[in-house]
């Protein structure tokens, strides 16, 4: 069954693209080795070494709140914190994953425009209390493309790098959308996690067009040390695994990795252009990776709403995001556009 359920309230909405169910489908051919033992497995965790151009250690967990609370309790005590924005996934919708995996390492919330760190507030934090009763920094969490839609240059991930070398920090970078942020920087993986001090990145799978399945990849393999008894510990060992890491070597192999990701961004690039012919209609934040937030009159909101469009209004009275996706189609923005310009109409 089809709907306009498919577009616009998250990328998650999406289904498989078919490079990742084609691989999937092969990879069911048979009986394989359990618990990663497999030759997908092996030929996923390869290819990433070969893509971000580095002997990294790589592992598959079930999703994202998974990827990045495992992450980081890997590179905290639970007496450490954690600095990142005040808006960050970590912070606002993982149910205090992170400090339950961490047995207690504190999340440390900064601001900043547009959704980002900068050095500034990261010193800021870092330096505000240096006694032992308060939770020692120990690792700084970015997130690229950022949860306002926004990206890091590499000029921002160097200079927060800095910062980081500095003050003997580690960095993990939640890549939920990763891909998006490749696709618009136009830069090299490798250049925009570990040449720019990135020691694990949680890339996102299902965002991409796989059905779940993130993969945590640690540049700095030391930082790996047991990572795979933790994994099993959290119950996020799949003993089929290669339904994890196969569709994930379709995406890869294929280039339908980065195919995806700019198909979204230009979707997202068409519906911006398309809302600022709308007289009335204010773009919230820049619109640099798959997400566009606008604000719109809240009759216009709630018509949208009797019509069953599909969005979040996370941000403030009036703001809405609208995601796109690997399978948004010009079709359903047209659609989507029309009905926002009827609803600005009937209010004058």
């Amino acid at each position: 069954m089809s709907s306009n359920l498919e577009q616009f309230a998250s990328d998650n909405y999406s289904g498989i693209c078919p490079e990742a169910l084609e691989y999937t489908i092969r990879a069911n051919q048979g009986s394989a080795p359990a618990y990663g033992n497999d030759a997908w497995t092996q030929k996923a965790t390869d290819y990433f070494r070969e893509l971000f151009e580095i002997d990294c250690e790589v592992f598959f967990v079930f999703n994202g709140t998974a990827a990045n609370s495992l992450s980081l309790a890997a590179l905290c005590q639970s007496y450490h914190s954690v600095i990142c924005h005040e808006i960050s996934h970590i912070e606002t919708d993982e149910c205090g994953a992170p400090e339950f995996a961490s047995n207690g390492s504190k999340l440390l919330l900064a601001q900043g425009k547009n959704g980002k760190l900068t050095p500034e507030t990261i010193e800021a934090i870092v330096t505000k209390r240096t006694d032992i009763h308060y939770p020692k920094p120990k690792v700084i969490s970015i997130t690229q493309a950022t949860e306002l839609g926004t990206l890091y240059s590499i000029e921002e991930l160097v200079d927060i790098k800095k910062v980081a070398q500095k003050y003997n920090l580690k960095i993990h970078m939640d890549g939920a959308r990763f891909a998006n942020a490749v696709a618009a920087i136009n830069k090299s993986p490798a250049e925009m996690t570990w040449k720019s001090g990135v020691d694990v990145l949680c890339f996102c799978g299902t965002k991409n067009g796989t059905a779940l399945g993130e993969a945590i990849i640690f540049f700095n393999k030391a930082l790996a040390e047991d990572f795979d008894y933790r994994c099993k510990q959290a119950g996020q060992l799949a003993s089929k695994m290669r339904f994890i890491s196969a569709p994930w070597l379709g995406l890869l192999e294929t280039g339908a990795w980065i195919k995806n990701a700019r198909h979204a961004n230009q979707c997202a690039e068409y519906l911006e252009n398309k809302l600022l012919n709308i007289e009335g209609v204010e773009i919230l934040f820049p619109r640099e990776a798959n997400a566009v937030f606008v604000k719109l009159p809240e009759q216009v909101i709630q018509s949208l709403r009797e019509k069953n469009w599909q969005f979040y209004t996370f941000i403030g009275v009036g703001g809405v995001r609208f995601m796109c996706s690997w399978n948004t189609t010009q079709l359903r923005i047209d659609e989507l556009i029309s009905d926002i310009t009827a609803g600005v109409r009937s209010q004058k």
